[in-house]
């Protein structure tokens, strides 16, 4: 007789053929609990246990590493998000960028013992400035003047030890301003901020490349739908441009409204991105 942990094992086994069969349709949490003949609920916490991450992210794991390969056989963006079953480039992005909050010290102490290295680099959209810590990317803003962007930088962690050093995360941070993705990993990003900032940020993780969204649709997505002006503050507040698409979001009226880094700035990247997604 079969014992309960047996019975577990084979379901989460079967569970994880599901899916590594069927990753390609996105299978959401229902449908693969259904075929184990378990509760949403106890699926997702049975899942994690056995595996170690949530059924989502294993989900996410499988789709990554076949865009990659995808990628490196030359595809264009548009193809790997294609192929690996996800709605468009925008969900691809979401795939390779993850958020993580800094811990309460880090974020009360400004960055005390925290080392940062930072940089200067071209883009598309003039010079930016770029900072990582050992956990991901903590800061990233366009410096028309160098000076006053680093002084912001250090505004947010006066406490930190500060070394001008180009490191791998940064450089591949600012492999997103190619058309050519195939070298690209996953990205970390070890942010300041409240958890309602992180959640916001983390809404605009998933506006897909090319589109828009007002600021009560990203109330709705965080389900605040009352919170327009909160919302409106804590996109305002993203540390990190153009990996956070703070520029994707737009006034009601269809105007785009102002952009920490400049409104001509925001519509040039507006207009480039969908550019991307036509060609």
């Amino acid at each position: 007789m079969e014992t309960q942990n047996n019975i577990n094992y084979d379901r989460i086994a079967e569970a994880i053929d599901y899916i590594k069969l069927n990753f390609k349709a996105q299978p959401n949490l229902d449908e693969v609990a259904e075929k184990v003949n378990l509760s949403p609920f106890h699926f997702q916490r049975m899942f994690t246990d056995w595996a170690g991450i949530s059924p989502k992210k294993f989900l996410q794991y499988l789709s990554l590493e076949y865009a990659k390969g995808i990628l490196k056989e030359q595809a264009t963006l548009f193809d790997a998000a294609f192929e690996t079953g996800l709605s468009g480039t925008g969900r691809l992005h979401d795939l390779f960028i993850n958020i993580e909050g800094m811990t309460p010290a880090e974020y009360k102490n400004g960055g005390k013992a925290l080392s940062i290295n930072f940089s200067y680099a071209e883009t598309p959209f003039g010079n930016i400035l770029v900072a990582s810590t050992l956990k991901g990317i903590c800061y990233m803003a366009f410096a028309d003047d160098k000076d006053a962007a680093f002084n912001e930088l250090y505004a947010q962690f006066p406490n930190a030890s500060y070394y001008q050093v180009v490191d791998l995360a940064q450089q591949n941070a600012l492999l997103f301003f190619k058309k050519d993705w195939s070298q690209l990993s996953n990205i970390k990003l070890h942010l300041k901020g409240t958890s309602f900032q992180l959640k916001v940020w983390e809404a605009l993780l998933k506006i897909p490349l090319g589109e828009l969204n007002t600021y009560s649709i990203v109330a709705n997505t965080v389900q605040m739908p009352t919170a327009s002006r909160a919302v409106g503050s804590a996109i305002g507040a993203n540390p990190v441009a153009f990996l956070i698409p703070c520029h994707r979001v737009i006034k009601s009226t269809g105007e785009f409204g102002q952009y920490h880094w400049g409104s001509n700035r925001k519509t040039a990247i507006i207009g480039w991105e969908a550019a991307q997604t036509q060609s």
